[in-house]
């Protein structure tokens, strides 16, 4: 199924949540109503796909940019002489490690808005991206979590990349300056979306710690089940790479997980981040009309606060 929106014909991957974008070149110089159109359909899917973009690193960065301000992560490894480029290679002998349910680099004070990855070199069989839905993932909260977690805040943190540094043989004068300039934030557990005043699940496996100011055992048993939504497949939709295929998120309002399933194969990506605002959270703003929860099945009674009623 082809869709029309403004200038982009897209092919949905799910009733909610991800879109390919047919016939469009990133190298080409982008109208200002292509901009609009482009921001306007991330903002709906969520995750947006580019086939067959063989594009130089100038033309990666030049799109990200029309989005925000880059980034540079303080602790991966970066294309030489592009700081912004991150640079994601896995195969024999780095096993990949992104399997895990996660938004990017919740543990800065103002995590990302948006991720825009390419794929280089890609394995013959494997190493798919699934994309979850948070806004879903919200909805689909019982109504008395939804209650539970209203207002709550979140520790978020870097114990993957810390680590890492100690692998590397970072000293603790070194690991104790990163943490200094990036203290463990607290963020909202649903985060209001700062386009669309929607809600989504703010918190993540990957980072996240504890909920604030919560008994520690029931912060563990409500985190738990936050992750948990994240996996849910009608939520989900699932892109299969192709060399120089390019997905351009928003990390507001969706989780992402790499599938580490093609080992020895290799998969070489080039990530550029783009900046984004404090999440927070407030009841009170008007958000854009919610399209008809699609979900039915299982997932309804979830929905209405009622799993427990059918034996399940």
């Amino acid at each position: 199924m082809v869709v029309e929106q403004g200038t982009l014909k897209l092919s949905p991957l799910s009733p909610t949540i991800g879109a390919v974008v047919e016939g469009f070149n990133l190298a080409d110089e982008m109208t200002e109503q292509q901009h609009a159109d482009l921001r306007r359909a991330m903002l709906d899917w969520k995750a947006l796909f580019f086939r067959d973009q063989d594009i130089t690193t100038e033309d990666h960065l030049t799109f990200a940019r029309k989005f925000g301000e880059l980034e540079i992560h303080p602790f991966s490894s970066h294309k030489p002489d592009y700081p912004e480029v991150l640079t994601l290679t896995k195969g024999e002998g780095k096993v990949g490690t992104e399997n895990i349910w996660h938004s990017d680099v919740t543990w800065r004070q103002q995590p990302s808005l948006g991720s825009v990855l390419r794929l280089v070199e890609v394995p013959e069989v494997g190493g798919d991206t699934l994309f979850s839905d948070m806004y879903a993932a919200y909805e689909g909260l019982p109504e008395p979590v939804k209650d539970e977690i209203e207002g709550k805040v979140a520790v978020h943190d870097f114990p993957g990349f810390r680590a890492q540094l100690r692998r590397d043989g970072r000293s603790k004068e070194e690991i104790d300056a990163f943490l200094e300039e990036y203290p463990n934030p607290e963020h909202p557990v649903v985060r209001t979306h700062p386009e669309t005043g929607r809600k989504a699940i703010y918190v993540n496996a990957a980072f996240t710690q504890r909920i604030v100011g919560m008994d520690p055992e029931r912060s563990r048993e409500l985190l738990k089940q936050l992750y948990r939504q994240a996996a849910t497949p009608e939520y989900q939709c699932r892109f299969r790479w192709e060399k120089n295929s390019l997905a351009f998120w928003d990390n507001r309002a969706c989780q992402h997980y790499a599938v580490s399933d093609y080992y020895p194969g290799v998969r070489r990506a080039e990530r550029v981040t783009i900046i984004g605002d404090t999440p927070y959270y407030d009841p009170d703003q008007v958000a854009e009309e919610i399209p008809e929860y699609p979900f039915r099945g299982i997932v309804t009674y979830r929905a209405n606060g009622l799993l427990e009623h059918i034996g399940l």
